[in-house]
């Protein structure tokens, strides 16, 4: 049982697009009977995620219970940023009954699991379980699940080959860390893409994990809230290709800190962009630049002449959605901003901003 002193909390991880806010957004008007907190921890300088989260505010789940942490993933900055965030969590009144955490798309979980063996924190709280969500039609498509042993046999005959893809190494740490896996977006891989996904799911665990097939992050919180792992104390079961990535150093006071984690492989960038006349050319922008650049996420909200509603656009490379999701406030600029990550390679600011936003450097 667990220990009902500590505070329970869930780490959602899951690939860039995976669903994360949009299965965080119906927890959080659908928290079981929970009053809930949220911690969003964001790859880029914009709190595009926390600010999704925080419309979706309910009493259960005030907009102050909704806090991000944007200053680089959590397990670099636990002194700086995260215990201070949960400590304010732990001190609000009325007090959280569960902590959510979206972690960064990019993020490795299993360095978060040992920042909760932080001195201040270990003995307040206590990780409920690790629910990892999957693309299933990219999963079935292999693109973060790639034949390892495949991949080796031909390095072995082709010394020109690169080596395994960082998002695979991501993708495989997220599901070897799990506890449960949310498959979103079945409707898009059909049947025969669900079971092949779950297959490649199965491949890479390290021991059998329950798969759950959820459509736009609807699922009951009694299935992946209550779990009990107590995961911090269960790390030789949740292995990881980087080990040795993150580790402590002990420089001589009571905080040891983190090196060699600067997520190198990939980068992002915030672009404003004029005020638009139609949605549909907004996307297409962004489907042309998925096509010429490896662009792995862009997401924000833009202003539509005539429209008293924020347009809302998520993308995961060339597949774009957009919906409008609130009026835009009295004091708020109506102004747009995209966030784009991508391969470091491929983040040049003025190609992205000339493809995204012609109209400001045509005017400047």
């Amino acid at each position: 049982m667990a220990d009902l002193a500590k505070l329970p909390v869930t780490v959602v991880t899951g690939f860039l697009g995976s669903g994360k806010t949009t299965l965080i957004s119906h927890l959080i008007q659908n928290p079981g009977g929970k009053r809930l907190a949220v911690v969003v921890n964001e790859f880029g300088d914009v709190g595009v995620d926390g600010d999704i989260l925080k419309s979706c505010a309910i009493p259960d789940c005030p907009a102050e219970n909704i806090m991000e942490l944007a200053n680089g993933c959590i397990c670099c900055t636990v002194a700086d940023d995260f215990i201070p965030t949960i400590e304010a969590l732990m001190a609000l009144e009325p007090r959280p009954e569960h902590i959510l955490i979206e972690t960064s798309g990019l993020a490795l979980p299993k360095p978060l699991l040992k920042a909760f063996d932080w001195p201040d924190i270990r003995s307040k709280i206590t990780v409920d379980g690790v629910i990892a969500l999957a693309d299933a039609e990219a999963v079935a498509s292999g693109r973060f699940a790639p034949d390892v042993a495949a991949v080796d046999a031909q390095r072995a005959a082709d010394d020109s080959l690169d080596h395994e893809t960082p998002l695979s190494e991501v993708f495989e740490d997220q599901i070897a860390c799990a506890d449960i896996i949310l498959l979103t977006k079945p409707d898009l891989a059909g049947a025969s893409g669900v079971e092949k996904a779950k297959a490649m799911i199965a491949a890479q665990a390290p021991r059998p994990l329950p798969v759950v097939e959820v459509a736009e992050g609807v699922v009951d919180p009694r299935v992946i809230l209550g779990l009990e792992a107590a995961a911090e104390d269960d790390m030789d079961a949740r292995p990881s290709h980087h080990e040795d990535h993150h580790h402590h150093q002990d420089n001589g006071d009571d905080h040891p800190h983190h090196h060699d984690h600067d997520h190198d492989d990939f980068d992002s960038i915030v672009v404003d962009i004029p005020e638009i006349s139609d949605p549909m050319e907004l996307v297409a922008r962004i489907e042309a630049l998925a096509t010429s650049k490896n662009i792995l996420r862009v997401k924000g909200y833009a202003s539509v002449k005539g429209k008293p509603l924020r347009l809302l656009v998520q993308a995961v490379g060339a597949r774009v959605r957009h919906q409008f999701d609130r009026p835009w406030k009295p004091d708020e600029t109506r102004q747009g901003r995209l966030v784009v990550i991508a391969e470091h390679d491929d983040v040049k600011r003025a190609s992205i901003e000339a493809v995204l936003a012609p109209q400001a450097q045509a005017a400047e």
